[in-house]
């Protein structure tokens, strides 16, 4: 192999590697000191914020809204609404469908919290050229393929793990 080809495909593999590890890091820290104080996964955040801006979604609406799959999505409402900062209240025009409504105190955590980091990513995403953002959709799910699990399931949101099992205490 060309010596010069050799440094130009390493210099691309870590200008590469170096953009996925920033993303991560924004991911993990909520993009801001803000995230401890208001102890929500930046996946909460997240979807706090799509239902704060679309009242009365469904969880597919929100699943929607963060490009995320339903199972997931409902996994991290649950957890919203166990924590007070959403409720599922009946839709009008049909009683065996919920709809997401911010509490009050949802609306207290909004308040004082940053734009998701996902929200950012989406956005800068879509601000991309369509034929850009083609062959990043292209050249990064082939990279996923590559390094995940055979058989892997559905990811959850972002750093949003699966649902904790109970302990088996006695």
């Amino acid at each position: 192999m060309n010596y010069d080809l050799l440094m130009s495909s390493n210099a691309e593999v870590r200008i590469a590697l170096d953009a996925l590890r920033r993303i991560v890091q924004a991911l993990r820290s909520g993009g801001s000191d803000d995230r401890p104080r208001t102890r929500v996964s930046p996946a909460q955040l997240f979807a706090l914020q799509q239902i704060a801006k679309h009242p009365r979604a469904s969880i597919n609406d929100v699943a929607a809204l963060t490009f995320t799959h339903q199972s997931s999505v409902s996994v991290v409402v649950q957890r919203l609404v166990a924590r007070g900062l959403v409720e599922k209240v009946a839709a009008s025009d049909d009683r065996r469908r919920q709809r997401l409504v911010v509490t009050a105190r949802g609306r207290r955590v909004l308040a004082n919290a940053p734009a998701a980091v996902p929200e950012r990513l989406v956005a800068a995403i879509s601000g991309l050229p369509s034929s850009a953002r083609r062959a990043f959709a292209r050249s990064l799910s082939q990279v996923a393929v590559e390094v995940s699990p055979a058989g892997s399931a559905l990811p959850p949101m972002f750093l949003e793990g699966a649902p904790k099992k109970p302990s088996r205490r006695s």
